[in-house]
């Protein structure tokens, strides 16, 4: 069976290895699951249903939910009636939802709890086209899905069938809005064929298959882990949907996956907990603890340390990194890293433990996947991103960013061809905003963003991309951000790791508490810029960080620092934080 639609693909799982526990979800304590059959039945349903609803072709339906076996249920009825399914992040304001309904002229919308139902009730009459909305919770004065599914009963099943032989693999199948870190999200176009090709491209960079699971927890209305999830299907990976942020832990251990999903941010708070239970270690524990994480700090794939080395590590994964993978459950054989840089630290460390973390790279607009690293025939490397994916091309222009082409290439995005038309160049190459280069000739090396590259007064460029990922190197350092465009040098808005600074500053004796007396700590604020010009000895003089001044509260996306997939909003943390901005340039 050929998979040429997004819908294409849990049949081609029916057909292929039926499963019994196709998606999994914990309902009251218990893991619930739904069968391959059952998937596809009810994705019919969903279908009927909003035909019966008038949802006509190229009609467009959004889901905000958490991960859960419905939302892909309800991804697959969208697509098979012919519908675009315009998946919103839960997080984002509801002025952001207001644009979005409009843009996409949204006709019906599926929500996961209450919580999210006044989001959109909020902004409902400001959008004409809102007709519907449905939950996938019991919400009193809402219709429930299971009732929703019920208007579908007198539509015939020819009428989904003739609908669904009308669907082409070049059609819009998807609305994806990127967060953007300015201005309104834009609305990414992505046919059936651009997320397809990218499945088929990314499989062969899987090790695993039928009889492996999964643990579902990044947002899926994230073009990453939704190709990921359609991969899962294609590979008839059985889907395990993690209750919350909160429970991932549990979730892990409870269900031992074989492969996950993660962003760097993740792996750096767990490496964080992991080395803040080590230090709690005393005597011949805690030196045969930090002698391991030394010894896997300096990692590299197919045993090029040499065979002593490598007799070392053996004990050092008998020892001590094998509670690492327990902790994961026991069976990890993938983790996929994406969305931003990963410290090669942490991939170094992580892949000693025999926890295999591949870093790959990717945008919304490629659907997402363009390269990662693998195993197979010397695939991984160190400090880059991996080789590119077979069907994909990839080029480096004479400034350095990074082009790519391929079916896996957006449409476009919607309602604004005067944006499409920026990023394509005349034969067609979408130009990516990042700056990288070829490793060897083959591996990808993501350097900088090129938006995010400034100038100092003095004419010099600097990359604050690749500086950030090397302090936070600082057990000290949470998240920090380099600055300094258009100044006399660089400097850098520090938030400190506040768990492992109150640590240090009551071992120390110095007052500790919440992050904003933490900011106003300067003992801690010295030994965080002792930590800071150890790593910019790495750096010539014009590019070091010359001042640090500490920050008052976490940057997050409910606070307006990051974007939904976590990246940093440079101009709104340089606006509100312009006060210490002042205190380290002056007026």
């Amino acid at each position: 069976m050929e998979i040429k639609r997004i819908f294409d693909i849990p049949y081609y799982q029916l057909s292929h290895f039926p499963k019994k526990d196709s998606l999994c979800a914990k309902i009251d304590g218990k893991w619930v699951a739904t069968s391959t059959q059952e998937f596809v039945d009810t994705g019919i349903k969903v279908s009927k249903a909003l035909v019966s609803m008038g949802i006509d072709p190229k009609d467009t339906v959004s889901i905000i939910s958490n991960n859960r076996p419905e939302w892909n249920i309800t991804d697959i009825g969208i697509t098979m009636c012919g519908g675009i399914c315009v998946p919103i992040y839960p997080t984002i304001s509801s002025k952001e939802y207001e644009f979005i309904f409009n843009d996409a002229q949204v006709k019906i919308c599926f929500v996961s709890d209450s919580d999210l139902l006044a989001k959109v009730l909020e902004v409902k009459d400001k959008v004409p086209t809102l007709k519907h909305i449905v939950s996938f919770n019991r919400i009193e004065g809402t219709e429930h899905f299971s009732d929703f599914l019920k208007r579908g009963n007198e539509v015939a099943s020819e009428e989904i069938e003739k609908r669904k032989s009308d669907i082409h693999e070049d059609d819009l199948a998807t609305l994806i809005y990127t967060s953007g870190t300015t201005g309104n999200p834009k609305g990414v176009m992505l046919s059936h064929i651009n997320i397809v090709s990218n499945v088929y491209g990314s499989r062969e960079r899987l090790p695993v298959d039928e009889k492996s699971k999964a643990v579902s927890f990044l947002p899926l209305c994230h073009v990453y882990e939704r190709m990921v999830l359609y991969l899962f299907m294609y590979t008839g990976v059985s889907i395990y949907y993690a209750q919350s942020m909160e429970t991932i832990g549990d979730d892990i251990r409870d269900v031992q996956p074989h492969v996950f999903t993660a962003v760097p941010r993740l792996l750096e708070k767990v490496y964080d907990k992991i080395i803040a239970k080590g230090s709690e270690l005393t005597g011949i524990k805690r030196a045969l603890f930090f002698w391991a994480v030394e010894l896997g700090e300096r990692w590299e794939p197919y045993g090029q340390n040499g065979a002593f080395y490598e007799f070392q590590l053996s004990i050092a994964n008998k020892l001590i990194f094998n509670k690492w993978r327990e902790a994961l459950g026991g069976n990890v054989k993938a983790v996929a890293s994406g969305s931003a840089a990963l410290q090669t630290r942490l991939a170094r460390v992580f892949n000693a433990a025999q926890i295999p973390v591949l870093e790959g790279y990717g945008l919304t607009e490629t659907s997402p996947v363009a390269a990662v690293n693998c195993f197979d025939d010397r695939g991984f490397m160190i400090g880059t991103v991996g080789r590119k994916l077979n069907n994909v091309d990839i080029k480096i222009a004479a400034d350095g960013e990074i082009l790519i082409k391929g079916p896996n290439v957006m449409m476009g995005y919607y309602n604004r061809p005067d944006l499409t038309a920026e990023v394509f160049d005349e034969e067609h190459w979408f130009h990516t905003g990042d700056i990288g280069e070829f490793v060897d000739g083959q591996y990808l090396k993501i350097t900088d963003r090129k938006k995010e590259i400034f100038k100092t007064s003095g004419g010099k460029y600097i990359a604050p991309q690749p500086m950030e990922n090397k302090f936070k190197a600082s057990r000290f350092i949470d998240q920090i951000m380099v600055v300094g465009e258009n100044k006399k040098h660089p400097a850098a808005l520090v938030v400190p790791d506040a768990a492992f600074s109150n640590e240090w500053c009551k071992k120390k004796g110095f007052p500790g508490g919440s992050a904003s007396e933490l900011a106003k700590n300067e003992e801690l604020k010295a030994r965080i810029w002792k930590d800071i010009e150890a790593i910019n000895a790495e750096y010539g003089n014009f590019e070091q960080v010359k001042k640090i001044e500490l920050c008052e509260a976490p940057w997050t996306i409910e606070s307006g620092e990051l974007t939904p997939s976590l990246k940093l909003k440079r101009k709104f943390i340089l606006a509100k934080y312009d006060h210490l901005m002042v205190k380290i340039y002056g007026a």
